[in-house]
C-alpha cells in the first residue's frame, strides 16, 4: 500500500518537486493537487505505510513499536524543515493549503485531481529502489525467522524467485535511468 501510495503521488508530480533533497530544500512549484491536495506529505505517508508492512511482518509488537517511533522522530524534523522552507517561498498561498490540508492523515473530500496526468515512467524511474528494498527487506525477513524457527537455513523456492525478479527488474531499471532516456519525461 505504501508504495501504491508513493506512486500515485510520483506518477502525478511535476520536475522540481517531491524529491529527495539532501543538500538544500527545491519546490519549483506548491503542490496542492493529486496526493497533495488529500495530505500535505503523501511521499512520507507512504514511506511510513511500507515500513509498518515491514515492521508488522516480524510479529512482534515491540517492533512495531520501536518502528513508528524512531519514523515519526526521524520524519518529525523533516517535515517541520519543509513547512518552515515552504512557508517561507510561499508565504500566504502556503499558509492557505496548509490550514486545510491535513499533515499525515488523508482527507479524501478534499482530493482535488491532478493536472498532470499519470506516469509510469516517472514512476518506474523514481521508485524502483523503494520496491527492491522492501522485497530484500521482506527475504531477509522470511531467512532469519525460518532459522530461529526451525534452526536451519532454508529459502523457499517462491522468495528465491521473487526475489531474483525483483533484482532484474532492478537492476534492467537501474540501467534505463543511468544509461538511456528512456524513463524520462519533459517536465517530470
Amino acid at each position: 500500500m505504501g508504495l501504491l501510495v508513493r506512486s500515485y503521488t510520483v506518477g502525478h508530480t511535476p520536475a522540481g518537486t517531491s524529491g529527495r533533497n539532501t543538500k538544500r530544500q527545491v519546490a519549483e512549484s506548491l503542490n496542492k493537487t493529486g496526493a497533495y491536495s488529500v495530505v500535505r506529505n503523501p511521499l512520507y505517508l507512504g514511506n511510513f505505510i511500507m515500513g509498518l508492512g515491514v515492521s508488522l511482518f516480524a510479529h512482534f509488537w515491540w517492533m512495531v513499536m520501536i518502528y513508528v517511533l524512531v519514523w515519526w522522530i526521524y520524519y518529525e524534523r523533516i517535515i517541520f524543515a519543509e513547512e518552515a522552507f515552504l512557508r517561507r517561498k510561499y508565504g500566504e498561498e502556503y499558509l492557505r493549503w496548509a490550514e486545510v490540508t491535513p499533515i499525515l492523515i488523508p482527507n479524501f473530500k478534499l482530493f482535488k485531481k491532478s493536472d498532470l496526468r499519470f506516469s509510469l515512467r516517472n514512476v518506474l524511474k523514481r521508485e524502483y529502489n523503494g520496491l527492491f528494498a522492501v522485497i530484500v527487506i521482506l527475504f531477509v525477513f522470511e531467512c532469519v525467522g525460518g532459522y530461529f524457527v526451525k534452526h536451519k537455513l532454508e529459502i523457499a523456492p517462491l522468495w528465491s524467485a521473487l526475489l531474483a525478479a525483483g533484482f532484474a527488474v532492478w537492476i534492467v531499471l537501474l540501467g534505463l535511468k543511468r544509461y538511456t532516456r528512456v524513463l524520462d519525461i519533459e517536465g517530470r
